[in-house]
């Protein structure tokens, strides 16, 4: 949606199913409400009693019995009015709280890709925006605009009904600002919608913006680019300030018309009810008490104007998370998958697959055939954007191939259930990617039940165990947002531990020894050469020690399988190998 479109604020009527096992909490706030608004309307009442019984009767007794009454109406109003507001409050937290819950578990149903398009506002700050600051607004509407608009519409009718049994033609005065008010309701309400849906898509900017410096903090320090960054997101906070400026204005304007309305209208009644009062037609209290539901009448159209404006700044916070929800996975598990056998022998198959990324033009595989034995280890190498890393994209369904099909012990992938498929392999990322939280939680994404001799086990043989112990508070030791707090090669290590947990059936590592040193490259391999025994191994390599290990090479060029055979044989049959060798092996594998 772009900006110039308008929410409609009919699209709020959606969030009501949320409320749908909350009715016994309904209830009682409407009831509350209903106790709180007579309460209110019985206060006029008792104010022309008083008056009129009271003081200009000069009745003591009845003063004091009337005083009595309306403090029992004001005691019920208070305990209705408490009840309303911690019953209304409590609804529009518990649906910001669910509301949250469905769009971050809908969120982790998508692929990859959707999360990739930062063009079509996806970006991850962004989203996170809309999970926070619009779910707020959401909360404050239900929780607070929503009862206020109720309770002053109650207010509205009764006191309007009140009027008119009490002073018909008076009545009239007031009541013809009642239209006079709903056009600049109208005319602002339009405005305040399109400028709310505007302000929101830029605080979400902001915190997208906010988001990609930080996470990038050294690589903006080591550019020395502060300057600039301030001076982008300085920008980006000025256009947000403007446009909470200008939507604030359109609020005000909606605020004070209606008001200077209605009050212009209660002042023409005031003076008519004056002459009434002084010519005897009308008794004093019936003059305090027509003021009084007036009055009422007055605050609650004023009331119901200003929240109109929540209303359409909630109806496009409403419509940017519904969005979301409303997006369906591209690549999700079919209605009746097929089981995978256990154990999985984990024998693959790649069957004239072709892929090209959404938004490019050039395929990242094209007609790429392969069969891989089980326990087969096999190593892939060839330059920068062969298709390397997009062969295990496929093979964990990030993607679908667009022409082809991949099979996984004789099954084609895309008739397994998601989570089964991803449970058979188990992927060591070149950038891996840890988790606020202890070194033991990061772990346990291996094996959320792994015990805690079974963690020291996988971080021993991931050569990662002398260094967890150093940390202040050894595996409890909090990391980080990404683990910054540890070098890359400990970063590594601990993905690879956490792959070994796993203990998957196919085996995918994507460079996983390209950020370690000599000596800890030497003790993965290790781990890793013990990890791949029996199992199937897919091995991205630019290092000579993987490459020789493995049982058969693959070179790939431009999506394309060019060669394959061992090390010996490749160095002798194939040009592009044997350059790639000099290049990132060195002469000593010539």
């Amino acid at each position: 949606m772009t900006m110039n479109q308008r929410p409609n604020p009919r699209v709020l009527l959606r969030l009501l199913g949320l409320l749908r096992p909350y009715k016994i909490r309904l209830a009682l706030a409407g009831l509350a409400l209903l106790m709180a608004s007579g309460s209110v309307l019985l206060l006029g009442n008792g104010l022309r009693l008083v008056i009129d019984r009271g003081f200009l009767a000069a009745d003591e007794r009845a003063l004091a019995q009337m005083l009595g009454l309306m403090l029992a109406v004001v005691t019920v109003l208070a305990m209705a009015s408490a009840l309303r507001y911690y019953q209304v409050t409590w609804i529009g937290e518990r649906l910001a709280a669910d509301l949250r819950q469905r769009v971050f578990d809908h969120l982790l149903t998508l692929e990859p890709s959707f999360f990739e398009s930062a063009s079509d506002g996806r970006a991850a700050g962004e989203i996170a925006s809309r999970l926070t600051a619009d779910t707020s607004v959401l909360q404050s509407l239900f929780g607070s605009s929503v009862s206020l608009a109720l309770r002053n519409l109650v207010m509205l009718v009764g006191a309007v009904v009140l009027m008119l049994i009490t002073q018909p033609w008076l009545s009239a005065m007031v009541l013809i600002g009642i239209p006079a008010t709903l056009l600049p309701i109208v005319w602002y309400g339009r405005r305040v919608r399109r400028l709310s849906r505007t302000s929101q898509d830029r605080v979400a900017e902001l915190g997208r913006y906010a988001e990609e410096a930080l996470s990038g903090i050294q690589t903006l320090l080591a550019f020395t680019h502060e300057a600039v960054d301030k001076a982008h997101y300085g920008q980006r906070v000025e256009q947000a300030f403007d446009s909470a400026v200008e939507r604030t204005q359109q609020r005000a304007w909606l605020t004070g018309v209606a008001m200077l309305v209605v009050f212009t209208a209660v002042g023409i009644m005031l003076w008519q009810g004056g002459q009434a009062v002084l010519a005897g037609t009308m008794s004093a209290g019936e003059l305090s008490a027509f003021i009084f539901y007036a009055v009422l009448a007055a605050g609650a159209i004023a009331t119901l104007a200003e929240v109109a404006g929540d209303v359409q700044r909630a109806a496009g916070a409403a419509e940017r998370l519904l969005e979301l929800l409303d997006t369906q996975p591209a690549i999700q598990s079919p209605l009746s998958p097929q089981p995978i056998a256990t154990p999985t022998r984990g024998e693959i198959n790649l069957e004239s697959v072709s892929f090209t990324y959404p938004g490019r033009e050039i395929p990242a595989l094209e007609g790429f055939d392969l069969h891989i034995q089980p326990g087969e280890r096999v190593a892939v190498v060839g330059p920068s954007g062969a298709g390397k890393s997009t062969l295990l994209a496929l093979l964990l369904r990030f993607y679908d191939p667009s022409q082809g099909r991949i099979t996984l012990d004789g099954l084609d992938i895309r008739s397994l259930e998601l989570a089964s498929l991803r449970g058979t392999m188990g992927l060591v990322s070149q950038e891996p990617v840890l988790f606020s939280g202890s070194v033991a939680e990061n772990l346990r994404y291996g094996d959320p039940l792994a015990s805690s001799e079974r963690l020291r086990t996988a971080a021993q043989d991931a050569s990662a165990l002398g260094f967890i112990e150093a940390l202040p508070q050894g595996f409890d030791t909090p990391l980080g947002p990404g683990g910054v707090q540890l070098s890359g090669g400990q970063r590594q290590r601990l993905a690879i531990a956490r792959a070994l947990l796993k203990d998957p059936a196919v085996l995918l590592l994507d460079e996983a020894t390209s950020a370690l040193d000599a000596e800890s490259e030497r003790l993965v391999q290790q781990a890793l050469d013990r990890l791949m025994v029996g199992r199937t191994s897919i091995v991205i390599a630019h290092r000579l020690a993987t490459v020789i290990a493995a049982d058969r090479l693959l070179v790939l060029d431009g999506g394309k399988l060019v060669a394959a055979g061992t090390h010996a044989e490749l160095i002798t049959t194939s040009a592009l190998y044997r350059h790639l060798a000099a290049l990132q092996f060195g002469g000593e594998t010539l």
